[in-house]
């Protein structure tokens, strides 16, 4: 099993990310991607500009490896990654990659949405939201993110 976590400013490439994790097993039956992006139409009435998102560094790093480990324990994987982004984000621009890689798909996916549903609640991150109107706002976590991360239990 491998994995791999970075926290960085630049955007990642997806097919060269998938490369990579092909490399790592040649045993891999499916390869799962998630892509998460910037939305800009949560409210329509008050269009976003951009977000600015900051971590913990090592914090943030240890948190996901937690994930990524638990995820382990109930599945099979071959390789699981995430790159997600901090910094200043354009509507639109990709934020955040889970790859995960087993010899079955099953097992690929459900790891997959495991790891994105405890990204979202237990990934030490902030985000602030800019608006085009000039207001800016903290985005507090979803009662709905709460609900997904609970559902695994």
């Amino acid at each position: 099993m491998h994995t791999r976590i970075v926290i960085q400013t630049e955007e990642f490439n997806l097919a060269e990310e998938i490369s990579q994790a092909q490399s790592y097993a040649d045993d891999i039956g499916a390869l799962v991607s998630f892509v998460g992006l910037v939305r800009g139409n949560d409210q329509p009435q008050n269009p976003l500009s951009h977000l600015h998102l900051t971590h913990m560094p090592i914090v943030t790093e240890h948190e996901i490896s937690k994930i990524i480990t638990q995820a382990t324990q109930r599945w099979s994987l071959t390789y699981a990654c995430v790159i997600h982004r901090v910094g200043e984000l354009a509507v639109g621009a990709p934020i955040v990659l889970v790859l995960t890689a087993s010899s079955h798909r099953h097992d690929a996916y459900l790891a997959n949405r495991f790891i994105m549903d405890f990204l979202k609640t237990e990934a030490p991150f902030w985000k602030k939201e800019y608006y085009i109107n000039g207001e800016q706002r903290w985005v507090d976590m979803k009662q709905s993110d709460q609900q997904h991360t609970l559902s695994w239990q």
